[in-house]
This record gives C-alpha cells, structure tokens and sequence, in this order.
C-alpha cells in the first residue's frame, strides 16, 4: 500500500496514550535529562503553523535524549490567567474560566495532532486553584523573608525582627529603600521628625504592632507602597512596562498615564548583583545576557547631597561622575518628586502644575526613549553646590524618573549630551570643566583627558578625580561611593479579576496573611468583571459570603500579574500532585535546574528575569538546591507570514488591478482627480489562501468576505497577479498558515520535518507552504524501500553490502553530530541524502532500515513507529538505544578523481584509494569518456595526483 499518513498517524497517536508511551518517573539509576517549552497562553485564535517550530525542536532533543539512555522529562501546560479571557469576559458576560477551558481544549487538540512526547499527567495550569494554591505560598514566604547582605542571601523576617529587638538597626545590613523613611507618617511614632531610619532596641520595644509592622514593610522582599505605575483607565488596571508602546496599552490601544497607586511589590533590587553575575554561569546566547544586563543596569558613582536654599532639607542626587561636580549649573528632579510641591515658589506654581500633569500622560518607557523631545519647568528654588556653596536652580523634567536612583539628576552640560541640549533649550550655563576641549557645540561624554576649573580637582584625570572628590564627600559627610542599578522592584499588583488573588486581608489598613493551611484562597464570583463604580478593583465586587475564606475589614481587591504563576511553573512539573508541598525535595533534587529551555526572546526582560529572582529567592531559603532555573536556552526565531497584497483602485473601490499591469492600468484609465500613481492605489491584506504562489483565485476572493463580492479585475481575463510581503504571521494580516490544514494534506510528521528544514532555529524565516512536497516526497520515497511495486511490505535479512553499511553509519554519524550541536535543520538533508544513495543501491535491507528507522524517529515519530513495527518489534522505536557508528564503514575505499583534458574537467571517476598513480593512469584512458575527448591520439602527459586530481596534457 502507499504511505497512508492519516491512517499510520491516528493509529499511533492512540497506541501511545492507551499505553502511556510518555508516562514519566524518578528513575536514579539513568542520568536525567530536562527539557521544557515556555508553555502557551491559549488564545482562542488556536495554534498556526509558526507557534510550534520550538515546541517541535525541543520534541526532537526530548526523544534523542529517550534514545541515548537519559530518563527524559518534557512536560506541558498552560499559562492560563491573562488579560484576552478578561477582556472576554467583560464584552460577554461569560466566566473566563470557560473561555479558558475552552481554548485549552482546542490547544490540546492542536498539540496533540502533531505527536509531541509531552507526559500530560503533569500537566499544571497558572488558573488551577491546586496549582495557584503553591503561587499563594510563594507569595508568603516572599512577604515573611528578607535579604540580609552579610550573608548575601534572603532570610526569614524572624532573624530581623531578633536584630531589633537585641540590638536595633546596629549591625543590620538589609537591602531596603535608603529613602523609605522620608515617605513614613512619622505622626504615629515617636521618632520625631528627623529620623534618619535607624534606632535602637529599646525604640523598638516601645513601638506597638502596627508601627512595628510599618516599619517590617520597608524590609519584607514582599511589600507594600505607595508606587508610580502605567495606569489604564479604560482597561481599568495597572500595566508593565512591556504592556504599553507610545503611551497606549498594547491591547486595545487605551491611553495610559502614570499614577501613584498602593501596590504590592517585590524587591527584585536585592537580587540585582546576582543577577548580574550569575549570567556568566548560562549557556544562553549574548544578546539574551546583554539584555538582562541592560535591563539590571549596574553602575558605580557616589551619592552626593544639595542642601537647599531657603528651605529645610536637601536633595540627594546618585551621579555615576562624580568628578564632573563643578561641572554642575542646575538640578533636574522627576516631575514627581516629593520636594516638587514644597519647594515649588508661588509665581511658578502653575507652570510645574500644569508641566506634572502632562508628563503623567505619558509613560516612563516613553520618557526615557524620547531623546529628541525636550520640555521641564523651573521651580523658583536653588540648592547649594555642596563645595562652592553658589546657588543652583532646580528644575523638573520628565526626562528623571522618580523610581530611579533617587529621582534627581546633577546637570553638567559640558559632559552629558541630554543636559547639553536641556541647557541650550533654556538658556542655562554650560561651564567647560574638560581641558582642551569644545563644548559650545555638543556635550564632551568620553572619560579621558584632565579637568579644569574644578577647585581642588583641576589638573586630575578622571579616574584620580572620581577617587578624590569620593574621599572628601566621605569625609565632609556629604555623600558617599555607591552601586547603583537601573533595575526597579517589580509591581506585582493588577487591578484585574482573572488572575492569582493575594492571601492578604486587611485589618483596617494594616495587611495580614491567610495562614498557609488556608490555602488556596480562590477567586470569588462576581457580578460584572469591571471595576466598580468608584474604582476599585473587580474583586471588590464580590460579596462576603461569595469568598472560600473571609477575615478582617476586607480582602486584598488586587490579583498577581500574569508573570506570578510562570515564574516557578519549571517546579511544579517535578511533582505536579504533591498537595503537601510546593515540589518535595527528593524529586527537585533529582531533576534539578532545566537542561534545555525553548523560548522566544521576547521574554528576555520579564519572564526570564523574574524567575531567576524566584529560582534564587527559593534557593535562599532551602526549597530547591540550585539558584538558576534555566542552564541552556535556544531562541527560536519567527516562522514569517508571506501576505497577500491586492490593489484597490481608490477612484473605483470595486476595482483591482494586478500588481503587474499598474502602469498599464495608470496609462489607460487615468485618475480623474489628479492623484499619482502611488496615491490611486490603496494595498489591502487578504487571505493568503486565496492565491497560488502570486496568483489570485477570483471567485474565492468574492466568496470571502461581503465586501469582495462585487469585486472586478484588470485585466479581467488571464491571470491576476498580487504582491507579497514578508511579515509576521498574524491574523490581523490573515497570513496565518493553520497547521491542521498542513497534517490533513500532508501528515504532522511532514510538518513537523518540513518546520525543521526551513533552515536554523534560531533565525526567523518565511513560511513557504510549496516546499513542504519536497519533504513529503521523502517520506514517500522512504517508505518504499521497504515495500515493492504493489505496496506489499518487503525487506531482505541478508547481511547488508558495505555501500549500504557505508550508508547508514556515514548518516548515523552526521545526524549524531548534528544533534549534539543542536543544528536540527541539517539532520533533515542528512536523511534526505541517506534515503537518496539507498534508493541507488535498491537497498531494502532490514538492518540498514532498521537504523534509518530510529535516525527517523525524533522527526517523523508516527512513521518511525509504524515502519519498527512492520519490521517486526513489539516494542515502541522510542524505547530504542541509539546506534552507534563503526569507524571502518566511515572510511570510503574508493576516490572520485575529478578528471581534466589541459586543466579542464571533463568527467569523474571512482577508483580505489590505494590504487597506484600508473594504474589510475590506464584506468582513466581505458574509459569511453576519455577516448571521447582523446579522438585518437595520444596524450603528451598525464598527471597523477593521488586522491586529489588527474589532469591529461593534449
């Protein structure tokens, strides 16, 4: 029979889930083997043909790995919170755990069709409450640790709280906010009003509960603060960073402004120096650590204070050149900055009110990238130079950020580009402190050369200034050197109803935790998934009795975001039903760290990064036994979409025009207003199904969509062209190819192939569905050898020939090779090659097939089983051990001389590599070939190079 891919597929498909093929478990006499997908978020849209080309690769290395002995596990779920099935909701009415399910069921579906070896008992779901239940967990000990920096590690706030009550802050080295008590209502202690942030045992003993749960707030990892975040009123919710582009939500498109809003956080700062170095332990690719180590920032300089004029206080200012102070001719703050209101004079005060309120329109990403846009406003006030005491004015910019460093720049127009152009924009003096050097037409920002006009650093390079001026801020009590990191604390707060509710109640103010047998705390229901009337979050909609557990005043109205439950899912895939514990240690013990993780790089900043905060915050505290997540990641690159693009006549809106005969079209029908023809024609995106390779199938153009149905056509006979564009695959361009059309025509493991020739993983490629016959065909091709002319299964038990030995261990070796070194698409010619020399040989030997069989069965499973059967195994290829090559067969006996006439080849030919140079010499001139370009007469000489070249002299 021919290759029946639907049949042989089905077939399998249901073997391996009755028999459990992919079932794993804790085995410690194999080596363990990991590897993991970053699992999905299943959108209703479903799967197209570019969502698993990681998933694909890492199924690959999964059963390579199954093959060479290692107990493999390549598990999968869901990442199943999320704003869509919110937003859903709120259009529909309907519960987004139904939404939820359902397009999980439809993901399944998808995933299953293309034979992945995932073991789906482990399957864990972010909106299971038995999985949330361990998130909630998370979260608790996170608000009960915090990091000492003695130890370099995050300990329980027991050992604080011991600190304090022995001996105060003496001797307590946490990483904490240096600020926080700025911000603290000082009113309800008895600290007075110039706390400094330290005190004493006994200051601590006569504080009450509540004042001295204030102050744990500024130590806790998990905390809560008043915190400026991207704000989207029409979402009615808090967005990341990554969630907003030019000041919109990236869904939806909602304006999104900045507000101070109580949140919960996470100090992820504390881990910012391990984060930083632990990126050289990773076999990740640079460009991925150089991201992170953008994002983390690590930056070294001093701390250095302004006294202010006229009023009480000072501002503190983080400069990474310190040695550029007497550079400094003004002070920018963050439009938000406590100071602004207070020291704002009255005939400025409506220009900064007016200044604040727009900057809060636009977000912090949009304020840092936006170099070219320059605006602040003065705020009537000086400070003082901490060395020359002259007056310097303060202004605010959106430009400074409150949330970094301490939310106040030093101007020094001679060495900083942005304050050069601020200064020239406002007329502010740019004093040259750089020796021999112009700054009237830009900012001079190199680190070499001497100082000048800087008191008491004039004449010093710049590493002998930045250690001078240090010093004497140390020793005047002025500032201080520092470390400093552009990384923030983590907002961990959505004002959303479909994600992980906090186990947190409020006794008037005051947060508490649920204790742990509590949990989970699951999501209550509620009437409408909107904000209420007043602003609060959606859960503040929920009725007393509609929570599974009530204490206090009310409960925490807030969710986790998104990035809480994919922050420790790699865990719970170890031991997915321990009800117990959040994984037990014999299983995360064995399994360890994931050996090969597959992504995109788009998460290279938030996912990522949060859970190798998680993953060491765990470590710290003795739940798991190592403090990277992930050791070796590949990045897939996009499968691109090829659009199609017809053009609309925007003076006839019926009437298109193919893409070749626009200049013919332009000549015979010109435009009767006057436009170009760049403007007559609109390029509309349709169904890229609707065309063959460039041309359009008309009637399938009119029959897609209403407004298409009058459609008419130049020419309107003959072949219609479109254009193409090479973009992401999207249903917005409806060039999204659906993988189930793909296995209906061609089978899953033609898929599956097909997605690994397109070239390296790494690299994003266009999607070409012509080339997917060509593999198709290989398929094909193979599974004749093992069957004759009628289809009927026939193979041969003899001893195979050394050609078809040579064959098979020559492919053996190169596919190994490849997939040690992770090079998928290669194996794929590999195989194709291989089939091609058998096919040569009228080779349909058990033995070589066999081999061939098992090389197959990483890409191919379903065709793999089914041929292993047929060849007479019970048991399933995938429990196969690898072959191993034999080096005799590697060695070829025979040599292809290129044969020339006067340095010109003619032809080749294949002699035995020992063979001497006067019998290659008669083997060659005694061929048809050589006679045919001899024509009878003799050659003056001929030239042997041994196994290189034979050239005949006329």
């Amino acid at each position: 029979m021919e290759y029946n891919f639907r049949e042989i597929e089905e077939k399998w498909r249901k073997h391996w889930a009755e028999q459990h093929t992919y079932h794993v478990s804790e085995d410690p006499a194999k080596e363990k083997y990991y590897v993991l997908d970053m699992f999905p978020y299943p959108s209703g849209a479903g799967l197209h043909v570019g969502h698993p080309l990681g998933y694909i690769a890492s199924d690959i290395i999964a059963r390579y790995k199954r093959h060479r002995g290692y107990n493999v596990l390549h598990p999968m779920g869901f990442d199943s919170f999320g704003l869509p099935a919110e937003q859903y909701a709120i259009q529909t009415g309907q519960h987004p755990a139904i939404t939820t399910e359902q397009n999980i069921a439809r993901y399944r579906e998808q995933l299953d069709r293309l034979g992945f070896n995932y073991d789906w008992s482990r399957e864990v779901r972010t909106s299971d409450p038995a999985y949330y239940r361990w998130t909630q967990w998370i979260f608790i000990q996170l608000y009960n640790s915090w990091y000492n920096k003695a130890t370099n590690r995050a300990e329980h706030i027991d050992s604080l709280i011991a600190s304090f009550a022995f001996n105060g802050t003496y001797n307590v080295d946490a990483a904490i906010d240096r600020e926080w008590y700025k911000r603290m209502d000082l009113s309800r202690f008895h600290f007075g009003e110039h706390f400094s942030g330290e005190f004493t045992a006994t200051d601590w003993d006569v504080l009450n509960d509540e004042q001295k749960g204030i102050i744990l707030q500024h130590y806790r990892l998990a905390y809560l603060a008043d915190t400026w975040v991207n704000w989207c009123e029409a979402l009615g919710t808090v967005l990341a960073n990554d969630e907003v582009k030019d000041g919109l939500s990236e869904r939806g498109g909602h304006p999104v402004e900045q507000r101070l809003m109580k949140q919960w956080s996470l100090r992820i700062t504390a881990y910012a120096d391990r984060l930083l170095s632990g990126l050289d332990t990773l076999d990740w690719s640079e460009s991925i650590k150089e991201m992170q180590r953008n994002w983390i920032g690590r930056s070294q300089g001093a701390m250095v204070r302004f006294m202010l004029h006229g009023h009480n206080g000072h501002i503190d200012v983080f400069t990474t050149r310190p040695d550029t102070l007497f550079g400094v001719s003004f002070i920018t703050l963050a439009p938000e900055h406590e100071l602004v209101k207070r020291i704002t004079s009255p005939d400025h005060e409506a220009d900064v009110a007016e200044y604040i309120r727009q900057t809060m329109l636009r977000t912090e990403r949009d304020r840092q990238s936006d170099v070219k846009h320059i605006s602040g406003a003065f705020t009537g006030a000086y400070a003082l130079h901490p060395f020359t005491g002259e007056k310097i004015p303060v202004w605010i910019g959106d430009y400074v950020l409150a949330g970094y460093g301490t939310g106040a720049v030093m101007a020094v127009p001679a060495g900083d580009q942005r304050d050069f152009l601020f200064a020239k924009h406002f007329g502010l003096p740019i004093p040259n402190i750089f020796d021999g050097v112009d700054v009237s037409a830009q900012a001079y920002a190199e680190k070499t050369g001497k100082l000048m006009n800087s008191g008491f650093l004039t004449g010093l390079d710049v590493a002998r200034a930045t250690a001078e001026v240090i010093a004497e801020l140390e020793r005047k009590r002025i500032g201080y050197g520092r470390i400093n990191y552009r990384l923030r604390d983590a907002i961990f707060s959505r004002q959303r109803y479909w994600g992980e509710p906090f186990p947190v109640y409020y006794e008037s103010d005051t947060p508490r935790l649920l204790s742990e047998n509590e949990l989970p705390l699951t999501l209550p229901k509620i009437d409408k998934y909107l904000p209420t009337e007043n602003g609060e979050p959606p859960l503040a909609r929920a009725r007393r009795e509609d929570w599974t557990i009530y204490h206090g005043d009310r409960m925490e109205y807030n969710t986790m975001p998104g990035w809480a439950g994919s922050s420790w899912y790699f865990l719970r895939y170890m031991d997915p039903h321990n009800e117990a514990n959040m994984v037990s240690p014999d299983r995360v013990k064995y399994w360890g760290a994931v050996d090969l993780y597959m992504g995109g790089a788009e998460h290279a900043t938030g996912h990522l990064l949060y859970a190798r905060f998680w993953t060491k915050f765990l470590s710290d505290r003795g739940y798991i036994p190592f403090d990277e997540p992930f050791k070796k990641m590949i990045n897939q690159g996009m499968i691109l979409g090829k659009s199609c693009i017809l053009l609309r006549d925007t003076e006839h809106p019926d009437l298109y025009v193919s893409f070749d005969k626009q200049e013919a079209y332009v000549a015979a029908f010109p435009s009767g207003k006057g436009k170009s023809a760049d403007d007559r024609f609109q390029h509309l995106r349709v169904d890229v199904n609707l065309a063959d390779g460039d041309e359009l199938h008309r009637e399938g153009l009119r029959k897609w969509q209403p407004e298409f149905s009058n459609a008419k056509f130049y020419p309107d006979d003959g072949t219609f062209r479109c254009g193409h564009e090479v973009e992401k695959m999207s249903k917005r361009w409806h060039n999204v190819v659906d993988p189930e059309v793909l296995c209906d025509q061609y089978g899953a493991d033609t898929m599956r192939m097909y997605e690994m020739f397109l070239g390296p993983v790494e690299q994003s490629k266009p999607w070409d569905t012509k080339g997917i016959s060509g593999v198709h065909n290989f398929l094909r091709k193979l599974w004749r050898l093992a069957h004759d002319k009628e289809g009927i299964f026939s193979v041969n038990d003899a001893t195979p020939t050394r050609e078809e030995l040579q064959v098979l261990h020559r492919t053996l070796k190169r596919v190994t090779d490849d997939l040690e070194r992770l090079s998928w698409n290669t194996v794929v010619s590999a195989l194709m090659i291989a089939v091609n020399e058998l096919t040569a040989l009228n080779s349909s030997n058990k033995t070589v097939l066999e081999g061939i069989c098992v090389l197959l069965s990483p890409y191919a499973p379903h065709f793999a089983e089914e041929l292993w059967s047929k060849l007479g195994h019970n048991s399933s290829v995938t429990a196969q051990a690898w072959p191993v090559y034999d080096m005799q067969y590697l060695e070829d006996t025979n040599f292809e001389y290129p044969v020339s006439f006067n340095g010109k080849t003619r032809f080749k030919i294949s002699l035995p590599a020992d063979m001497l140079p006067a019998d290659v010499e008669r083997a060659v001139l005694d061929t048809a070939e050589a006679a045919r370009y001899l024509e009878g007469k003799t050659p003056k000489k001929v030239v042997v190079v041994p196994k290189r070249i034979v050239n005949v002299v006329m």
